[in-house]
């Protein structure tokens, strides 16, 4: 086959044969997906949403948020528990569908992770200074410029640039001790939460989730002029309509970015299998209860419209007579940053060095380190591109950017789901190099004559029917004598998918205005998603034993799929132009480094079993025997 359409063989390491060090326990996984996911923004994004969007509905709004995410998170779970390697989705995408679709999964997650990283280390910088007075920035203005640019920012940020590189030496010195301080941090994070939101429901009062056009006209003689008040909708629990909440959800949906950053620490985690899908689940789960907490006591403490979105929380205290917890917010704010930049940052080396290790990227990056087990040279260029990001560049303007690599990221990881729900191969028919898309490919041109070849070469074997959960969904495919679904049928729902969502994002007035033409358009096209998702859930499905597995196939990879790119729908032109920028760059170094490298490329995959090499003839050859 092609390169760009070759799949990587399933290799799992152990023991010996694993070349980082295995001493994440889920604890361990848990702290680092909170870190990574609950930063600053439950210190701000609450304020944000409440006062313009959502009002105290904002609470449905992370509900609804939650649920979007977790639709994510089940399928990084799936893999965690049948991929347990390092490289998160970039090797889900290499295993299930492909070389190129995995290059850009990875190229993607890099994106990603360094402008997180960047963004999150210029926020740190932020709130210290503005702790202290805002004495760095003055000085550093006062000092040093740079040219006025809508990129550049103001003044090269010394401060941004020592903490990436401090904690860049901290994560290679290895995974423990990194995960040590995540937990450090993420746990007094946790605890400046938990007392404002126990503090919020102490000093709340139910009336501000019930507000009427009086109290509004009664806080606008209170209003000094610095702070004006938001609009104030139609007042009550839900001011700006199902509208806003749906605003407000696809805003506080970014919030809960981050939980993959578990999925890197496949060759890292003791039980893989396990720890994975548990810390990812688990992980969402205290994110939400976090951000549902602290903004149902922001909106019970003060009216929405009068909250302050630059320090909501902070304000909201001063507002109640209790002025002091603002030193306990500004420490939670920092600890929180400190885990986010970390969670950045740790999964950062880990993408790099599975794309090097596989000669999609260049080699001298998988380097690992004989005392720490870290993948140092990765580790040191991650951190340096981050910490010269942070000292030179304004990066509000590409957060954006980061959220469109994540979303395509989720979205690929889904389409892998569905791309192998139909069967396992056993690990002797991927070391053969023939690989699930191949077994798909195969039996959807062959029909059932290629079946019965398949089954009766695998019975020449050793008995490979019989290897339970290694040969459990194979088997029962093959005895039934029904097919695979067509390999095709999974990218036209996404298609599919893809066309609803760009209707329902730019033109939803077309779609329910009525008109005949138009309902009829919308119609099929539902008939036409539900058909193919109906065909795809009636294939023969894996029955093999995993510690975890997205229910309700292939519904949720699907709903998934249809968030993500309804939510990549909302960005700008501007950062779909910079996204194109982006991918021509990594285009550039696949075609002209990475397929010509990579380990697909170079290793001629040799069959155990001489059956095996007729079979993986037959597959990979023009014609079908």
């Amino acid at each position: 086959p092609s390169p760009c359409r070759a799949v990587r063989p399933l290799e799992i390491s152990t023991g010996s044969e694993n070349r980082l060090s295995r001493c994440l326990n889920s604890l361990d996984l848990v702290a680092l997906g909170v870190g990574s996911t609950l930063g600053a923004g439950v210190y701000v994004l609450a304020g944000e949403v409440a006062k313009d969007k959502a009002g105290p509905s904002i609470v449905i709004c992370f509900l609804v948020a939650a649920l979007s995410s977790v639709l994510s998170g089940l399928c990084y779970a799936e893999f965690g528990a049948r991929v347990p390697c390092s490289g998160s989705a970039y090797l889900y995408s290499y295993v299930t569908v492909g070389q190129l679709l995995a290059f850009v999964t990875g190229w993607n997650l890099i994106l990603s992770y360094v402008i997180g990283a960047a963004s999150v280390a210029r926020a740190w910088s932020f709130s210290f200074d503005n702790l202290i007075g805002n004495h760095i920035s003055r000085g550093l203005q006062g000092v040093f410029s740079l040219p006025v640019s809508r990129v550049l920012a103001e003044y090269p940020d010394f401060f941004a640039l020592s903490l990436v590189l401090l904690l860049t030496g901290l994560l290679a010195l290895g995974a423990r001790e990194s995960a040590l301080v995540t937990k450090i941090f993420t746990g007094v994070n946790l605890l400046v939460l938990s007392g404002i939101t126990l503090s919020g429901f102490i000093k709340g009062d139910l009336h501000n989730w019930q507000l009427t056009e009086l109290d509004y006209k009664l806080a606008k003689p209170g209003s000094n002029g610095t702070y004006s008040l938001g609009p104030l909708g139609s007042g009550g629990f839900v001011p700006f309509g199902f509208h806003g909440i749906l605003r407000g959800a696809a805003t506080c949906f970014f919030a809960f970015i981050g939980f993959d950053s578990i999925a890197t620490t496949g060759e890292e985690a003791r039980h893989p299998q396990r720890s994975i899908p548990v810390g990812i689940v688990v992980s969402l789960f205290i994110c939400f209860l976090a951000y549902f907490g602290v903004s149902a006591a922001l909106t019970l403490m003060m009216p929405y419209y009068q909250i302050h979105k630059d320090s909501p929380l902070p304000e909201a205290f001063i507002y109640v007579g209790w002025a002091p917890v603002k030193y306990a917010v500004a420490v939670g704010t920092l600890c929180a940053l400190s885990s986010s930049l970390l969670g950045a940052m740790f999964p950062m080396p880990r993408v790099i060095y599975a794309m090097a290790e596989d000669g999609l990227l260049f080699r001298s990056l998988a380097r690992i380190h004989a005392r720490t087990s870290t993948p140092v040279v990765a580790t040191i260029v991650s951190g340096v591109i981050a910490a010269s990001m942070a000292f030179l560049f304004e990066l509000s303007d590409l957060v954006d950017l980061a959220s469109i690599g994540t979303l395509l990221t989720y979205s690929l990881v889904a389409f892998s789901v569905l791309a192998g729900l139909s069967m396992d191969v056993p690990h002797c028919l991927v070391s053969s190099g023939i690989s699930l898309w191949d077994i798909v490919k195969v039996t959807a041109r062959g029909g059932s004559a290629c079946l019965w070849q398949l089954r009766r070469s695998l019975e020449d074997t050793v008995d490979l029917l019989e290897m339970g959960s290694l040969g459990g969904g194979l088997k029962s495919c093959l005895i039934s004598g029904v097919g695979p679904v067509l390999p095709q049928l999974h990218p036209f729902s996404v298609f599919l998918l893809t066309i609803l969502c760009l209707v329902l994002a730019h033109w939803p007035g077309w779609l329910f205005s009525g008109d005949p033409v138009s309902t009829a358009a919308a119609v099929l096209l539902l008939a036409l998603i539900v058909g193919t998702t109906f065909i795809i859930w009636r294939q023969p499905q894996s029955n093999s034993p995993l510690y975890f597995k997205v229910p309700a196939l292939p519904v949720l990879p699907l709903l998934s799929i249809f968030v993500n790119v309804y939510l990549m729908m909302q960005l700008t032109i501007e950062t779909w132009a910079q996204f194109g920028v982006w991918m021509v760059i990594g285009f550039a170094i696949y075609f002209g480094y990475g397929i010509r490298h990579s380990l697909e490329k170079k290793t001629d995959q040799q069959p155990p079993v001489s059956s095996f090499q007729t079979l993986n003839e037959n597959i990979h050859g023009d014609e079908i025997v």
